[in-house]
């Protein structure tokens, strides 16, 4: 097939699209990439690009990338992140059709982290390319935009739910990163166009593998180290991880690792100082390439996420990089990503918010043996393998997508 990828995130920002393109072009598929230049998550534009202009690559010496005029995120705020979600919408609508002329395509697939607005370039480009559109939902709006916080007034978020439904009636087809979110996406569309298709993580990272710093593999070695790798951000639930240290302070041979960066990363570093949490360490962000020697040597691997109805229905993807790692996974959350944890059998779940269930499942993986931590990291492995592997989750999505293109029933591959 020819597709085209539309998404506001892409190499070498660190998503799981990047994996499903090669996955793709694998499988004898050409694929073409609309996307920005890359700025998440510092906020500052990557090193070898710039904010205008309209720029052209290959990814992986195979797939073209077209990269429209990008307003940064910069450090954060409501104005820089809103007119980061506007300029592409316009830079998309203006640029993309031009850019990408004379190219033809057997579908669009949009791959829709937050905003869910990168969809709206990819409308006008479906009627331009006369190429059914599906998107690929990785998270809900306005559910979402209010449980962060981001906005809270009800006619705003109204308003919000009116552009959803637009955008989704534009849609020939919705891809569901979870089950749970297949009512609410039936709230504003039809459910004959909606698709489960779960995330995914490659079983081998292509990627030559780098060592993480010596002072933080000699730290994971020499103690019970539970590990959190990604965003810190609001929806992290990081309160209850840091309670947690807390209530561990007197275990010395545990340590709780937060690796990555985000709105958080400077109250997490401020509670540090100020409870004196010896326990709790904060290395920074790594290249997705470090993470294998991390994941490696970690006691367990941590996910957390806010008590709140819309987190409830995500599966959030570091649980399928953990799932892949082979270890002991410690989920505290509630909903889909708790169930497919404790499905798996590879580790313990508690509530979301409950710092004392969390310490207390701590407790609980250390004191296991060796070969009760390695059994659950086999489960994991083997539930990953099953479910969430990105060549055959490649393929699937291939299947659907041209299944959507021939105007056949998509029952089958559902």
């Amino acid at each position: 097939m020819r597709i085209l990828i539309v998404t506001q995130y892409f190499w070498p920002e660190s998503f799981m699209i990047n994996d499903v393109v090669k996955a793709l072009v694998k499988q004898g598929h050409q694929v073409v990439v609309a996307t920005g230049k890359p700025n998440y998550p510092e906020g500052n534009i990557f090193p070898g690009y710039q904010a205008g202009g309209v720029q052209r690559e290959l990814f992986d010496e195979q797939t073209l990338v077209v990269r429209i005029p990008t307003w940064p995120r910069k450090h954060g705020g409501a104005k820089n992140l809103i007119l980061n979600y506007l300029v592409f919408v316009l830079a998309g609508m203006f640029c993309l059709p031009w850019a990408l002329r004379g190219l033809k395509f057997d579908a669009i697939l949009v791959y829709a982290p937050s905003p869910i607005t990168q969809t709206i370039p990819a409308i006008l480009l479906k009627w331009i390319k006369r190429a059914p559109l599906a998107l690929w939902v990785q998270d809900l709006w306005p559910e979402s935009l209010q449980a962060t916080g981001f906005v809270r007034n009800k006619k705003a978020l109204a308003a919000v739910g009116y552009l959803v439904y637009w955008i989704y009636k534009g849609c020939d087809l919705l891809l569901a990163q979870s089950k749970a979110f297949i009512p609410p996406l039936n709230e504003y569309a039809n459910r004959s166009k909606i698709r489960y298709q779960p995330n995914s993580f490659p079983e081998q990272s292509t990627d030559e593998p780098i060592d993480a710093p010596a002072d933080l593999l000699d730290l994971l070695d020499k103690k019970f180290c539970v590990v959190f790798a990604g965003n810190l951000g609001q929806a992290q639930a990081l309160d209850c991880v840091v309670d947690a240290a807390q209530l561990l302070k007197d275990h010395n041979d545990i340590s709780i690792v937060l690796v990555g960066s985000g709105s958080r990363s400077e109250w997490l570093a401020e509670q540090k100082r100020s409870r004196g949490l010896h326990n709790l360490e904060l290395p920074g962000r790594f290249p997705m390439q470090t993470m294998a020697s991390i994941f490696g040597r970690a006691g367990a691997l941590l996910v957390s996420l806010e008590d709140d109805p819309i987190f409830a229905l995500t599966i959030p993807s570091k649980i399928q990089a953990y799932l892949a790692a082979g270890k002991p996974v410690l989920a505290s959350l509630n909903g889909e990503g708790a169930r497919v944890v404790l499905e798996a059998g590879a580790g313990l779940a508690s509530s979301a918010g409950d710092s004392a269930g969390l310490s207390a499942n701590i407790l609980k993986v250390q004191a296991m043996s060796a070969k009760q931590r390695e059994e659950m990291g086999k489960h994991a492995r083997a539930y990953f393998l099953e479910h969430f592997e990105t060549d055959s989750q490649a393929t699937h999505l291939a299947e659907t997508l041209s299944a959507m293109g021939a105007g056949n029933s998509l029952g089958a591959i559902s």
